[in-house]
């Protein structure tokens, strides 16, 4: 998958610095991943949820960390929208960011 843009990720952990190896990891899961549709991204993280307008929840970290990507399967194509603590998830609207 392309994933759009990698700097919200290195924004986050920059402040949060035990977040980099978790969202590391799920960046490289991501980009290694070929995901056709909803179904096949739930093979790869069981936990994610689709939240509407193209937007889907990661939990990363046991659910320490939340990542809010949409998604364009037809294109290949995840956009960061939002990298946060659980706490900070929790402030906004994930089917708008």
């Amino acid at each position: 998958m392309v994933i759009i843009t990698k700097a919200k990720l290195i924004s986050f952990y920059e402040l949060e610095s035990k977040a980099k190896e978790p969202l590391l990891k799920w960046y490289n899961e991501v980009l290694y991943s070929d995901w056709q549709d909803f179904h096949s991204m739930k093979q790869t993280f069981n936990s994610v949820d689709s939240v509407g307008n193209d937007r889907f929840v990661f939990n990363v970290a046991g659910n320490k960390y939340r990542i809010v990507a949409m998604i364009h399967f037809s294109k290949r194509t995840v956009y960061l929208r939002f990298v946060g603590t659980h706490k900070q998830y929790d402030k906004i609207d994930c089917k708008t960011v």
